[in-house]
């Protein structure tokens, strides 16, 4: 069964939380069919924004870096994705250890 993206980034939240690493919803994407990227700010002024994709060995869901660097920077790039796609949900991590637990089993 696949994961709608409301359901998705809800579960992600509550794992987030559980974990108290705090994480709010940026945009609202489609609930049914969007697509979800993860900005994790480490808040020193840098940040990394995630998509999953496929990896092409295995064929496996797995998280990519987009892009990362300074946080004004990876912001401009989102804002970029979500000119291209208004079905993009964006969720953003703050976690000065950098935590962002995609590499959880369930998540990817």
């Amino acid at each position: 069964m696949r994961l709608t993206a409301d359901i998705w980034v809800s579960a992600y939240l509550t794992r987030l939380r559980l974990a108290a690493i705090p994480a709010f919803v940026v945009a609202r994407g489609d609930a049914t069919a969007g697509a979800v990227m993860v900005k994790l700010n480490t808040l020193d002024g840098r940040a990394c924004c995630y998509q999953r994709s496929f990896d092409l060995m295995t064929g496996d869901r797995t998280w990519m870096v987009h892009v990362e660097g300074a946080e004004a920077d990876v912001d401009q790039s989102i804002q970029r994705q979500r000119g291209f796609d208004a079905d993009l949900w964006v969720i953003e991590v703050e976690d000065r250890l950098g935590r962002h637990l995609l590499d959880e089993d369930g998540l990817k």
